[in-house]
Order: structure tokens, then C-alpha cells, then sequence
């Protein structure tokens, strides 16, 4: 005898889109609250020291780089040099003083080889102090 006969077997069924809708506002809830940290500068305090100030200054040496290649130190115009030109004329400038410092005042556009030739040449003299100016962002 079969008893089932008019009787269908229902299968539980798990609706998923609710499931969806909840884990989404959760996601949503998590994002709104989570606080993210940026570490973007170091807050650094000096420390403070009674010593005086050197009262010598070192000898700085204005070296400039145009767009198109071309040098010049100290309003003295170089030209377009080579590595060694520009030693030489940079041992000029510092005139036997080693801890002079030589500022590059390179253009924005101006080719990254010129820079480097300007540092190299610096360092066959012996100019380790090499910085570089710059202009405020407006």
C-alpha cells in the first residue's frame, strides 16, 4: 500500500535575497564607520640647545640649468659643457674652499641628464654639498 501517493514532498526552501539585502547594510554600516588612519607627517620636536651659531656662512655656488642644456655658475655663462668643462669651472668657483655648497637651480623642463651632469662634475671637484632650489606651489 502506498500512502503517499497524494501527498508531495515539499523541500525547505532558503530565500537568499534577504540574506543579501542584510549582509549589504552590514557592509555599508562597516564602511560609514571605519575610521582610517593616515600617517602623512611625522610631528617631530626639536631639541633646543643654547650653543651660538656659527658666524661664517660657507660659500655657496649658484649653478643654473636651462630648458635647452645650457649652464651657468655664479651669472657666469658656461654654456652648453661638457662634464669636465663644468668641473673645471666649478674648481674656479669654489676657489680651494671643499665645503662650499652648490645649488642647482635647474628648470622644471630641463633635460634630467643636464642635473646628473652638474652633480657628476661637482663630485670629480669635490663638492660633496649639493642642494637643489625650488619654488613654493602657489
Amino acid at each position: 500500500m502506498n500512502f503517499r501517493r497524494g501527498r508531495r514532498e515539499d523541500y525547505p526552501e532558503i530565500n537568499l535575497i534577504p540574506f543579501i539585502d542584510i549582509l549589504l547594510v552590514i557592509v555599508i554600516f562597516l564602511a560609514v564607520t571605519t575610521t582610517y588612519a593616515r600617517f602623512a607627517e611625522l610631528k617631530i620636536n626639536l631639541p633646543t640647545s643654547s650653543a651660538e651659531q656659527t658666524p661664517s656662512q660657507p660659500r655657496q655656488i649658484e649653478v643654473a640649468v636651462a630648458e635647452n642644456g645650457r649652464y651657468q655658475i655664479d651669472n657666469a655663462a658656461v654654456g652648453e659643457a661638457s662634464v669636465e668643462e663644468l668641473a673645471i669651472a666649478l674648481k674656479q668657483a669654489a676657489a680651494e674652499q671643499n665645503e662650499a655648497v652648490v645649488v642647482i637651480n635647474a628648470d622644471a623642463r630641463a633635460a634630467h641628464q643636464s642635473v646628473v651632469n652638474v652633480m657628476e662634475a661637482a663630485r670629480r671637484v669635490g663638492l660633496t654639498r649639493i642642494t637643489f632650489a625650488t619654488q613654493s606651489a602657489p
